[in-house]
């Protein structure tokens, strides 16, 4: 193994363009620990091959349902933690399918996107006339998405037979902070207010961490 010492290596003179590495080259190492290689301002770095190890990954990331078992049952006009009690992904098996709430891992601080969504319905048709989806951190309310029908007051005037509400955000969050998604569903009084499963589509509960 050689070793050239030189301070600047630059093309010769009527030439632009500087080969390093060649037919024998398979891997071309730039410094070695602790070393700083610095790009100075106006320089573009133009890449034509297959770049890996920057940046970083979007994880951790879950995705939690309410599976297709059985429909949730939750009593008129109360806020009712909604029961995700399966996952199709959770990367770092931070989700609680027996509790229903997602906590942020150690070590894993940091801004997340999250999606909350659920369906309503009644055991009777045309019932609902108003509901809400919030999103719980630490057991208090942080955002929240409702739909309020004209009969929402007198709970008589043009009931429907359900609707689906989603809420999405951006939130700053810290290891051991937790996430539950609530419902609540306002009813004419006719029947029993539900949040369906909808064949695992319709209720979920997911988001993952974005690359800072």
């Amino acid at each position: 193994m050689s070793k050239i010492q030189v301070d600047t290596i630059d093309t010769r003179s009527g030439t632009s363009t500087m080969q390093i590495g060649s037919t024998n080259t398979s891997t071309i190492n730039l410094g070695v620990s602790g070393d700083t290689i610095n790009v100075p301002s106006g320089v573009t770095i133009a890449n034509a091959g297959t770049a890996t190890g920057f940046g970083g990954t979007n994880t951790p990331v879950w995705d939690a349902y309410l599976s297709n078992d059985s429909d949730q049952s939750i009593s008129d006009s109360t806020s009712t933690k909604i029961q995700f009690d399966a996952e199709r992904i959770d990367t770092a098996g931070a989700f609680d399918i027996s509790n229903y709430k997602y906590t942020v891992p150690s070590g894993q601080g940091g801004t997340y996107l999250i999606v909350l969504q659920a369906k309503f319905g009644s055991s009777q048709q045309n019932d609902i006339v108003g509901s809400s989806i919030t999103l719980q951190i630490n057991g208090s309310a942080s955002h929240s998405t409702s739909w309020l029908g004209p009969g929402y007051i007198s709970g008589t005037k043009d009931p429907i037979l359900g609707n689906q509400l989603n809420l999405t955000c951006v939130k700053t969050l810290s290891a051991s902070d937790y996430l539950e998604g609530f419902a609540f569903i306002k009813t004419n009084g006719a029947g029993t207010p539900k949040v369906q499963e909808g064949d695992d589509l319709a209720t979920f509960f997911q988001g993952f961490k974005l690359i800072s």
